[in-house]
């Protein structure tokens, strides 16, 4: 199958599927961090380019709920709009199997709720970030390995974090926290594929 990654610059779920047999590459603003099958432009440049399988992670900057702070000025000044514009095209792509990942945010509320939610516990990682998925002719994803779901950290403020995305800041601490789990990707891949 040709699978387009959508805003992947990690290239796990690309190189998945690849390990799996598939012609896949991912696509996004940013160069890939790992060498493989990579277009560095707009993925609405790509879209109609006859891909089988579409597995996407818009940005969620303006969506998650965990930003919801900062919503009355991204819906002032569009920005939200426009990012739940991009999710309808993603959405709306003539690829006969989508996949869209993000965390909780506003999708579900102003789009539509998701197909499924899952967390990395589920797929052998012992760690907890809660993802959803909203998905077009792909089934729900089985649970591949679970294990423990990991050690939490308790901010000054009281929040409670889990430990991996607890981070010192630094310039790549926000590529760290939005990267797809490998248990997941191999699941993607193996179940999907």
């Amino acid at each position: 199958m040709r699978i387009l990654i959508a805003c992947e610059y990690s290239g796990t779920v690309r190189d998945a599927f690849i390990r799996s047999g598939h012609d896949a590459m991912s696509c996004d603003i940013l160069p890939s961090d790992a060498p493989g099958p990579h277009y560095q432009g707009d993925v609405s440049d790509i879209l109609k380019d006859g891909w089988d399988m579409m597995i996407a992670h818009p940005p969620c900057t303006h969506l998650a709920v965990s930003g919801a702070k900062h919503f009355a000025k991204k819906i002032a000044d569009g920005r939200q709009q426009a990012a739940l514009d991009f999710v309808q095209a993603l959405m709306d792509a003539p690829i006969p199997r989508i996949c869209i990942e993000n965390p909780v945010s506003i999708i579900s509320t102003r789009i539509r709720k998701p197909d499924q939610i899952i967390q990395p516990w589920m797929f052998g990682h012992e760690a907890t970030k809660t993802t959803c998925l909203w998905l077009k002719n792909l089934p729900a994803l089985m649970p591949t390995k679970i294990v423990d779901r990991g050690k939490r950290h308790i901010t000054k403020s009281g929040k409670s974090l889990p430990d991996w995305y607890n981070l010192p800041p630094s310039e790549d601490r926000w590529k760290i926290r939005s990267a797809t789990f490998p248990g997941i990707a191999d699941a993607m891949a193996t179940q999907w594929g």
